[in-house]
């Protein structure tokens, strides 16, 4: 009896999966803690929680979420190692895999968007990374600075500079790269329009009023100051982090780069710098977002509307 409803329950949940998403502070975790604490598991869709270490300026979830609720693709690279969307999709998949053969429902949250889109959409279909082509272009870029590679991104290939934020160094080679193996632009290889076939998703977008998520990320940046920002970047630099690392390219630790190369500034207007660029990252990803009109749009407060959202693509919680 026991192996049968367990079969019966593989059945029920095989290819169902739940994405949540929407811009940074907008309630994304809470929401999770509320709703998804049985019967599912999450993949991690945040480009800087994948890194050890960088806890607090990514708001990575508590340790008591992840024992609670079962976590994958945290904490599975050293901040100096490359991590491509390529890279997400991938592994977002084999631990959907797992997940199912569990008779659990996937979650996947974060808000990276072209993991995303990547995940949802399937990836573009980008010529392979030639390692010639990367040495060759990253050296040049190291040689040449920061400033140049991301003019010359803009020269080659302007869609693709402005999605990249300009300090990207990771994304914008990447770009560089694809434009010198393919002799075509990256934002020439269309993502798929289509939601794909084989995963029956529940896409769901969470979203606030503009001054209210604004609020919310001025009182995120101050807890994570409370909870030892300083002390977190402290370590980083005495492990000998460096601005070339692509984990130091998140928000919350670049900025502290940004200072030091500057000169010396007060912690208080490094976190006003953080704030302020989380807003406008913010304003991006809700951009993005709207390209993607599959999803659904839910207020975080909604918990009855989402849930039945969720009953109605056959998914309880």
């Amino acid at each position: 009896m026991k192996l049968s409803t367990k079969r019966a329950q593989r059945a029920a949940t095989r290819n169902k999966a739940v994405v949540l998403t929407g811009p940074t502070a907008v309630g994304k975790t809470a929401l999770t803690d509320s709703l998804f604490s049985k019967g599912f598991e999450i993949i991690n869709a945040d480009s800087v929680q994948i890194y050890r270490g960088l806890d607090i300026g990514s708001a990575k979830p508590s340790e008591d979420l992840q024992r609670r609720i079962p976590h994958h693709l945290i904490d599975i690279r050293d901040p100096w190692e490359d991590y491509s969307s390529g890279d997400f999709v991938n592994d977002a998949l084999a631990a959907m895999e797992g997940i199912w053969e569990r008779g659990n429902i996937p979650l996947i949250t974060g808000g990276t968007m072209y993991y995303i889109k990547h995940l949802v959409y399937g990836p573009p279909e980008t010529p392979p990374a030639d390692p010639a082509v990367r040495e060759a272009v990253a050296a040049e870029c190291s040689e040449k600075g920061g400033e140049w590679a991301y003019g010359h991104l803009m020269e080659i290939d302007p869609v693709s500079a402005r999605r990249i934020n300009r300090n990207d160094t990771y994304r914008i080679t990447r770009a560089i790269e694809v434009y010198r193996s393919s002799g075509r632009p990256l934002s020439s290889f269309e993502v798929h329009s289509s939601v794909r076939a084989d995963i029956d998703f529940a896409l769901i977008a969470l979203m606030r009023d503009r001054k209210e998520l604004n609020q919310r990320i001025g009182i995120r940046v101050r807890q994570m100051a409370d909870e030892g920002l300083y002390d977190e970047i402290r370590s980083l630099f005495d492990r000998g982090a460096c601005r070339s690392w692509p984990g130091m390219e998140g928000i919350g630790y670049r900025e502290f780069f940004d200072a030091s190369e500057s000169g010396e500034m007060p912690l208080s207007s490094i976190l006003d710098e953080i704030a302020r660029t989380s807003r406008l990252y913010a304003k991006r990803q809700i951009t993005f977002l709207s390209s993607m009109k599959d999803f659904t749009v839910f207020s975080p407060d909604d918990e009855n509307g989402v849930r039945g959202f969720l009953f109605a693509h056959g998914i309880c919680c």
